[in-house]
């Protein structure tokens, strides 16, 4: 690569392996860059913008770009159209300057040194071995009896490890046309396309440029009801042609509400394969795996503890494990049982939080947006008062129990008026960046009411 705009492409199709397609299309694909020079500088849209970035990817991609560059390079951020004094960030490369970081001996956490999402990373045991050998047998294209295949399990149990070796593995075994994303990227891509009348391009990704479709979390889809019809259209043709097809959930689609039938049973045609959560055994083996990916030995008594009170998810027995070892880096010590007992703490359920009312999530979006509560509850249909009421609307259905009838009357509506609000909230969060910043720091500030009210 030469120009730093190849740079920047190749960061982006190596972030797409490791990030949701939201995730990527929300914070990233937003970014513009400039170059002045070894000095990259991308362009936040907003302050908010660059602030997320800054935490959450800016080390990453400095390492990739200068792993592509195979030379430092320094990369800055910054808002668009900003003069001086907007906020920026500035970083080496390689990551933080060594006067910026803190002087950490040991090695880096597991998370920051991941295995791979290959089948030889994936740790295998009774609660997962039907998925994993139905992924990999689909994957080399040996089994088309289990096409479609469809992998059921909560969060946070391997479906999103397996969805994305079947891609690697299936590219390293020559098919090119593999395509991975989500249901809200499928979802997005599909409503640009009808909004731009170009569905051609969409049906060439989807169908006739496709060997391979996989797509994570379908569960969203529900009540979705053009796009369902739009993904059965799309599942009919592929299986017709011969391509295979990986779909994933945290629940079976005919015990979710709002699923077409047809589309149930075109999804279960194959094998539906279920994850269940990791016993002791494989609880070790995760652990030890993952420890030694990062570099680091854990004590055996110290093992048994995490293995004995770590008992949910693989992505739980992750989290404690880099708690841990981020524990003993920064703190200078050494792994011993009075420190796994304090990270196991660190990580223990939350308190239960009281729920809020409807008057309490009214004002917060009111304060946010400088507008009176009352305006609201206003029968005025300005797109200024529009917006922020149906998003009041949506944010009463998360943060309360209330039913919508109830949620209609405090703004002065009849209950369709709020059924509606929350699919116009939901449909645009998939479609608008501005949105979907404004749920995120709107949902921080309840959540944090949300934490101090007490327990009914």
């Amino acid at each position: 690569m030469t120009s730093h705009h190849e740079l920047w492409d190749g960061v982006l199709r190596r972030l797409a392996g490791d990030l949701p397609a939201f995730a990527l299309e929300a914070w990233l694909r937003p970014l513009a860059l400039e170059a002045e020079g070894d000095a990259l500088r991308l362009l936040c849209p907003t302050p908010f913008h660059l602030e997320r970035v800054r935490e959450r990817f800016l080390a990453r991609i400095a390492g990739l770009l200068s792993e592509l560059a195979g030379r430092e390079l320094v990369v800055s951020l910054a808002v668009a159209g900003a003069g001086a004094g907007q906020p920026r960030e500035r970083m080496p490369a390689g990551g933080p300057s060594p006067a910026a970081s803190l002087p950490v001996p040991a090695p880096a956490p597991p998370a920051q040194r991941a295995l791979p999402y290959t089948f030889d990373s994936f740790v295998v045991g009774p609660c997962n071995a039907l998925a994993r050998e139905a992924a990999f047998a689909l994957a080399q294209d040996r089994q088309q009896g289990l096409n479609p295949l469809f992998l059921v399990s909560e969060q946070g149990l391997g479906k999103t490890h397996l969805a994305r070796a079947i891609v690697a593995e299936a590219r390293r075994c020559g098919s090119e046309r593999a395509v991975y994303t989500s249901a809200e990227g499928f979802t997005s891509e599909f409503m640009t396309a009808i909004r731009g009348r170009r569905m051609e391009p969409f049906k060439r990704r989807f169908r006739q440029g496709c060997e391979l479709l996989v797509i994570e979390d379908v569960q969203f889809l529900g009540s979705k009801t053009a796009t369902q019809l739009e993904l059965f259209h799309t599942l009919v043709h592929l299986l017709d042609a011969g391509a295979r097809v990986v779909l994933s959930a945290d629940r079976l689609p005919r015990r979710s509400d709002g699923f077409e039938p047809r589309l149930c049973s075109q999804m279960a045609a194959g094998l539906v394969a279920e994850l269940e959560p990791p016993d002791a055994a494989l609880r070790r083996r995760i652990l030890r795996a993952k420890a030694s990916a990062g570099g680091v030995g854990v004590p055996d008594d110290c093992l048994d503890r995490l293995v004995e009170g770590a008992r949910g998810s693989v992505r739980d027995l992750e989290g404690v494990l880099i708690q841990l070892v981020a524990m003993a880096s920064l703190m200078k010590r050494p792994i011993d049982l009075q420190l796994t007992e304090a990270a196991l703490r660190k990580l223990a359920a939350p308190e239960p939080r009281g729920r809020l009312d409807a008057t309490t999530v009214i004002r917060t979006v009111a304060l946010f947006f400088g507008m009176a509560p009352e305006a609201l509850a206003a029968r005025s249909r300005r797109r200024d008062v529009l917006a922020p009421r149906q998003l009041a609307m949506y944010l009463c259905r998360r943060y309360t129990n209330l039913p919508l009838a109830e949620i209609a009357r405090a703004f002065d509506r009849d209950h369709p008026a709020v059924s509606n609000a929350v699919k116009v909230v939901e449909r645009r969060i998939l479609e608008r960046a501005p949105l979907r910043y404004q749920v995120e720091e709107l949902s921080a500030r309840l959540d944090r009411l949300e934490r101090r009210r007490p327990l009914s």
